[in-house]
C-alpha cells in the first residue's frame, strides 16, 4: 500500500493538468504607426548598428574613447551588472526547492545510565538492562522532497527567472542613460570652448576698437567718452570668462565620475580647445512599435508585469494539499565496527500531506494582493509606453526646433558682421559716432554666443533622440554574454 501510494504521488507531481495560476501573457498596447514630429523615416530597415553605437556617427575618437572608458568603468554600471548576478543565484535557489534535499549525518552517543531511579534501582535487575555506560554510533541520510503538484514551485521559479530578466533590463537602462550622460557632458564642454572661442575674438575685436578710440582722441578727431565706453564694453565683456571655465571645469568633473575615475582625472585632457563634432547628417530610421524592443525600460516594466503573474501563480498553489515524501536510511550500532554489517542498517520512508483549509482568509487575501500588484504592474506598463511616446515626440520636435533656430542665428551672425564692418568703416572716416561701432559689437558677440548655445543645443537634443529610442546597447548585449527573450519573442 506504501508503494502504490507512493507511485501515485510521484504520478499526480507530472500531471500537467495539476498547475493553478494564470498563464502569462504580454501586455497588449496600442502603439502609433509613425512619428508625429520631425522627419524620421518610417519604412526600409533600421541600422541597428548605427542605433546601437549612434555615438560613432558622430566620428569624433575623443568622444569614442570616453564612452568606452565609461563603459568598463563605471561604477553604478558595475553596480547593475553585480545585481544581475545575485538574482541569477536567487533563481537557483528558488529551483532547488522542486529538487529533493538529502543530508548526510553521523554521531556518536556516550551515556551512563543511573541506576537510582526505577526501574533500575530494584534488586536483581541491573544487568537485565545491560552495562550502565553505552556508546552509540549514527551514520547515514535524511531525505525530504516536496512533490510540486500544484506548480507552488513551477511559478516561483518563473517569477525568479523573470525578475533575473528585470535587472538585465534595468542595467541595460543605465548603460542607455549613462552613454547619453556622456556624450551630452561632453558635447556641453566642447560648445562651452566654442564660447570661450568666440568671447576670445570678440575681445581681441574690442581691444582694436579701444585702440582705434584712444588713436583717434590722442589725434584731436574723438572724445575721451568714445575710449572709456570702449574700455567697459571689454571690462564687460571680459566678465563672461569665469562663468564658462567654471563650466568647462565642472562638466570635466562629472565626465570623470561618469567614468568610473578621480573627478579631476580628464582635466588635462579635455581642457584643451575643441569644438562640437560634426552632427550626423540624417536622423536614426525607427517606428514606434520598435520601442518595445529597443527601450530597456519598456522591456523591463514588461518583465515586472511577468514576475507579478508568476506570483499569483505561487498564492494560488496555497489554497491545495502540498504532497511530500521524507524518509532516512543509515546504520546505528553500539560498537563502531558492526556499523558495516547489514544487522545494524535502518531505514524509514513516510508520505505525507499537508493541506492548509482553514488560515483566517490568510490565503485569499494574500492571492488578491497578488492580483493588485499584477494589475499595478500592468499599469505601470501602460504608463511607461506613453512616456516613451511622449519622450521620442518631445526630443524631435526639440531637435527639429533647434535646428530652425539655428538658422536664423547663423543669419543674424552674418548680418551683424556686416553690420560691424560698416560701423568701423563709418566711424572711421567720421560719419559715425562711436556708439555704432559698439552696439554693433554687442549685437554680432550676442548673435555669436547664442548661436554657439543653439548648436550645443541641438547636438544635445539629437543625443535625447537617441536615448528616447533605446540607443546604445546591442540586442545580444548582456551580462555574461546572455540575451533573454522576451515581450512577443519565442522562448
Amino acid at each position: 500500500m506504501i508503494r502504490r501510494g507512493i507511485a501515485v504521488i510521484v504520478l499526480s507531481a507530472w500531471a500537467p493538468g495539476c498547475v493553478v495560476g494564470p498563464r502569462y501573457a504580454p501586455p497588449q498596447v496600442t502603439l502609433p504607426s509613425a512619428w508625429q514630429e520631425a522627419p524620421v523615416a518610417t519604412t526600409g530597415e533600421v541600422d541597428r548598428a548605427a542605433l546601437e553605437q549612434w555615438w560613432t556617427t558622430f566620428h569624433d575618437p575623443v568622444l569614442n574613447g570616453l564612452v568606452a572608458r565609461a563603459i568598463d568603468g563605471n561604477l553604478d554600471l558595475k553596480i547593475a551588472a553585480a545585481r544581475v548576478r545575485e538574482a541569477r543565484a536567487a533563481r537557483g535557489v528558488a529551483a532547488s526547492a522542486a529538487l529533493p534535499q538529502v543530508d548526510a549525518n553521523g554521531q556518536y552517543v556516550r551515556t551512563e545510565r543511573s541506576n537510582a531511579v526505577p526501574p533500575f534501582n530494584a534488586s536483581g535487575v541491573s544487568g537485565f538492562f545491560g552495562p550502565r555506560a553505552q556508546n552509540l554510533f549514527d551514520a547515514g541520510f535524511d531525505a525530504g522532497w516536496e512533490l510540486d503538484v500544484f506548480g507552488g514551485v513551477r511559478h516561483d521559479v518563473e517569477a525568479a527567472i523573470a525578475q533575473v530578466q528585470v535587472t538585465e533590463e534595468s542595467r541595460r537602462n543605465l548603460l542607455v542613460t549613462l552613454v547619453a550622460d556622456v556624450a551630452r557632458n561632453y558635447a556641453e564642454i566642447r560648445g562651452t570652448q566654442q564660447q570661450l572661442a568666440i568671447l576670445d575674438r570678440t575681445l581681441e575685436s574690442q581691444r582694436d576698437s579701444r585702440d582705434l578710440a584712444r588713436a583717434r582722441f590722442d589725434a584731436g578727431l574723438g572724445t575721451d567718452l568714445d575710449v572709456e565706453r570702449a574700455e567697459g564694453q571689454f571690462d564687460a565683456t571680459s566678465s563672461r570668462w569665469p562663468d564658462l571655465e567654471r563650466a568647462v571645469r565642472q562638466g570635466t568633473y562629472r565626465l570623470g565620475v561618469l567614468l568610473g575615475e578621480q573627478p579631476a582625472a580628464l582635466r588635462t585632457e579635455l581642457e584643451p580647445p575643441g569644438t562640437l563634432p560634426p552632427r550626423p547628417p540624417e536622423l536614426p530610421a525607427a517606428l514606434p512599435s520598435e520601442l518595445l524592443a529597443r527601450r530597456p525600460d519598456l522591456r523591463r516594466a514588461e518583465r515586472e508585469v511577468a514576475v507579478a503573474t508568476a506570483r499569483i501563480g505561487v498564492a494560488r498553489a496555497d489554497l491545495f494539499p502540498r504532497f511530500s515524501l521524507t524518509g532516512n536510511f543509515g546504520r546505528r550500532s553500539e560498537d563502531a565496527s558492526d556499523l558495516g554489517s547489514t544487522a545494524s542498517q535502518f531505514w524509514t520512508i513516510v508520505p505525507g500531506v499537508r493541506w492548509p483549509f482553514l488560515s483566517g482568509g490568510r490565503i485569499r487575501t494574500n492571492i488578491q494582493v497578488q492580483n493588485v500588484r499584477q494589475e499595478e504592474a500592468i499599469r505601470q506598463f501602460e504608463s511607461a509606453i506613453l512616456n516613451a511616446v511622449a519622450e521620442v515626440e518631445t526630443a524631435l520636435l526639440a531637435h527639429a526646433q533647434e535646428l530652425r533656430r539655428l538658422e536664423h542665428l547663423a543669419a543674424a551672425v552674418t548680418a551683424n558682421r556686416r553690420a560691424l564692418d560698416l560701423a568701423t568703416d563709418r566711424y572711421t572716416s567720421g560719419l559715425e559716432n562711436f556708439l555704432s561701432v559698439l552696439d554693433a559689437q554687442r549685437a554680432l558677440y550676442s548673435a555669436e554666443d547664442e548661436e554657439a548655445r543653439s548648436e550645443t543645443n541641438a547636438m544635445v537634443s539629437l543625443i535625447a533622440v537617441y536615448k528616447a529610442l533605446g540607443g546604445g546597447w546591442a540586442a545580444n548585449e548582456g551580462v555574461g554574454g546572455r540575451r533573454t527573450k522576451h515581450i512577443g519573442e519565442t522562448r
